[in-house]
């Protein structure tokens, strides 16, 4: 796909370095429930040292920037590990549901042109245990093998939003597909149910991946990540003027 490529009238992936990874694996995570999405694709992205090829525009995302050491950077960008061939979609914004579907199917219409071997999106799931385990739901059943000894089966229930509309594109077109749900209280940050997630990713994929700094600075970083839930929050509703939006994944 090449840069300034329009998918839809909603969605534009912009992808500005060709991709070298063959048959790659590409990890989804978009905020949602506990964010652990977010934390899950930010963490891998930072210790893996990836380096941005792309980003994902659309004119119903809010109308915001984030900023990293003063330098700004785009709510959702696209990660490329070539020697691991292992790409990351990360976004630090809420998706509103209404647009949803298109993410989902650009990204898995991209996925496909990269013959890729494997979705990973994230997402989490609320319960009201503090085990944090991390459930698993798939395409296939070599899928779910996988991951069967380090998860749970979410045998019966729903995937909404971002994870969802992934999931779905990936089984309507026969894409493969592993969905990995960190199980997590509500909608505050939880960084350690993230650092589950990862542990298994870096598990199934053989990838060096640390959770020891996520842990430790879990209280810290929870904080952190509930002022930019609330900022971006704040400014959906000034979109919208409408109630608060709910978390979806």
């Amino acid at each position: 796909m090449k840069a300034g490529t329009t998918d839809n009238e909603y969605v534009n992936m912009i992808i500005e370095e060709e991709v070298s990874s063959k048959n790659p694996v590409i990890l989804e995570g978009f905020p949602g429930i506990g964010l652990v999405g977010n934390i899950v694709a930010t963490q891998i992205a930072s210790e893996l040292k990836m380096k941005q090829i792309g980003t994902i525009e659309s004119r119903l995302f809010p109308p915001i920037t984030v900023l990293f050491d003063g330098l700004t950077y785009a709510p959702v960008r696209i990660y490329e590990d070539p020697q691991n061939n292992f790409l990351v979609v990360l976004s630090d914004i809420l998706i509103h549901p209404m647009i949803a579907y298109d993410i989902g199917k650009s990204v898995t219409g991209w996925a496909q042109s990269l013959n890729a071997k494997l979705n990973i999106p994230i997402a989490g799931i609320a319960t009201m245990r503090e085990e944090r385990t991390v459930y698993a739901a798939a395409t296939g059943a070599e899928q779910l093998a996988l991951v069967k000894d380090k998860t749970e089966t979410l045998v019966t229930g729903s995937i909404s939003g971002i994870a969802g509309s992934i999931m779905n594109e990936s089984h309507v077109n026969k894409l493969p597909a592993l969905c990995l749900l960190g199980e997590t209280q509500g909608p505050t940050p939880d960084p350690r149910a993230a650092a589950r997630v990862i542990d298994v990713v870096s598990n199934v994929l053989n990838l060096n991946i640390s959770t020891h700094k996520l842990v430790e600075e879990a209280d810290q970083i929870e904080t952190e990540l509930h002022k930019l839930a609330e900022q971006v929050q704040g400014a959906e509703q000034a979109e919208t003027k409408g109630p608060t939006q709910v978390m979806y994944g």
